[in-house]
């Protein structure tokens, strides 16, 4: 009985003792704590931790990470920009301390060279840097069991390699892979966190893609020297196709349809026709090269080379079916002409046979006017209607003597051909023929 009375007044002399003393300075245990930890010869951060329950097997590196923005995707350098906070996880049982009841939940360092770091690099990576504005964004907490946590603001530049057949209306994947350098697997492994690996900003907006989803996954490299660790996360991004509908696919098919307008002008209206579809054809041309302005040259097709092609092989065709309807019109104007030429010389060929017929018959003694029979200089008949005979008289294909004989003066041939034909059927009273006789009175 007496000792029980004896513990109860030791209890409330340690109540009042604790309640009137002032409580305790936890930032000057902090410092107590890590000179304690990580004084010198105390802790070497050059020594890898311990494995799982302090065996001798490869330190375990949780990582996620968190995605704040990706500010670009470029096509033409094949790269894309994403700003992330990268988390890692890892236990050092070296730097277990006293919590004093649960009443010091971790002590924060800046300086991550303190302590032992995985030596973890991004392996696509182009171009980065740390965010040291106000301060380095950058801390580690270690927490009394030994779990380490290091947590950093970083921005990357990485490579994405990407297949463009289908542009624009492909989906694109792009990878962020982080591996370590150094240390092997018998010595480092990295591993995904098991809940919420990556986590994404919810209002995450990007100009012409759409971030659909994102996996993750292991990517373990056999190098010469071993196998490293290796992780990796897979963002798929889906390309949105209104911004080529209004800037590419709605102007084409425009300049498709204005090429068409001239269907509906007069074949007659050359300057107007001309003048619409090269105007047509050249702005095509010029929207086909600012597409492939901002694309890479790939040695493949792509979606957009089958659209581009199209519209400018319908605009090109509507500026030859000008020139062929043209030629077309043309020629049916000269064989017309031709014909209405070819029935008026059959016409005035067949009425001077008749006027000399008559002539021949109405003369009783033989004796009949010569005028119409020789073109004298002062003839009506003009050379115009000489050298249309002339053209219907021609053979239809080109002869090397024709040829030759035309450079001998044979302007009045056609005509002394015809007549001649005509005196030689005539005859006299004497049997003689009219060609003969007019040839003796030329003699004499």
């Amino acid at each position: 009985m007496n000792k029980r009375i004896l513990f109860l007044i030791v209890i409330q002399v340690l109540h009042v003792v604790l309640c009137t003393n002032p409580k305790l300075n936890f930032r000057e245990k902090e410092k107590e704590i890590l000179d304690q930890i990580l004084g010198p010869g105390r802790y070497d951060a050059r020594i890898r931790p311990s494995g799982v329950n302090g065996t001798d097997g490869p330190a375990v590196v949780h990582v996620n990470i968190f995605i704040r923005s990706i500010s670009k995707i470029d096509d033409v350098t094949m790269e894309y920009s994403v700003q992330l906070t990268f988390r890692e996880q890892w236990l050092d049982e070296r730097l277990k301390f006293n919590d004093f009841g649960e009443r010091l939940k971790y002590l924060t360092l800046t300086q991550a060279n303190r302590v032992w770091m995985p030596d973890l690099f991004f392996s696509n990576e182009k171009e980065g840097h740390f965010h040291d504005i106000i301060m380095p964004n950058v801390y580690i907490r270690i927490f009394p069991n030994g779990s380490v946590l290091y947590s950093i603001r970083i921005s990357l530049t990485l490579s994405c390699p990407m297949n463009l057949k289908l542009y624009p209306l492909d989906r694109q994947i792009c990878s962020l892979r982080m591996a370590s350098y150094g240390w092997t697997t018998a010595d480092l492994v990295f591993l995904w966190k098991e809940t919420d690996p990556v986590q994404v900003v919810k209002n995450l907006h990007l100009p012409r893609f759409t971030l659909e989803k994102f996996l993750t996954d292991y990517c373990n490299s056999k190098t010469n020297t071993g196998e490293y660790s290796c992780l990796k996360v897979d963002l798929l991004f889906k390309r949105e196709f209104s911004y080529y509908l209004i800037q590419i696919y709605i102007p084409c098919c425009m300049l498709v349809i204005v090429s068409w307008v001239s269907f509906w002008l007069d074949q007659g209206a050359v300057p107007a026709r001309v003048s619409l579809g090269v105007t047509t054809l050249l702005t095509m041309a010029t929207q086909t090269s600012g597409i492939n302005a901002s694309l890479p040259p790939v040695s493949y097709t792509k979606a957009i080379d089958v659209w581009t092609g199209v519209c400018l092989t319908f605009v090109f065709g509507a500026l030859l079916e000008f020139a062929l309807v043209n030629y077309a019109s043309r020629s049916d104007m000269h064989r017309e002409n031709m014909k209405k030429q070819r029935r008026q010389c059959e016409l005035e060929h067949a009425a001077s046979m008749d006027a000399t017929s008559d002539l021949i018959d109405g003369d009783s003694n033989a004796t009949f006017a010569m005028k119409p029979l020789v073109r004298h200089p002062g003839d009506p008949m003009s050379l115009e209607k000489v050298r249309q005979c002339e053209i219907h008289m021609q053979p239809a294909r080109p002869n090397c003597c024709r040829s030759w004989l035309s450079k001998f003066p044979t302007s009045n041939l056609c005509e002394n051909v015809k007549y001649s034909r005509v005196l030689d059927s005539t005859k006299d009273k004497n049997g003689l023929s009219l060609q003969r006789v007019f040839s003796r009175r030329q003699g004499n």
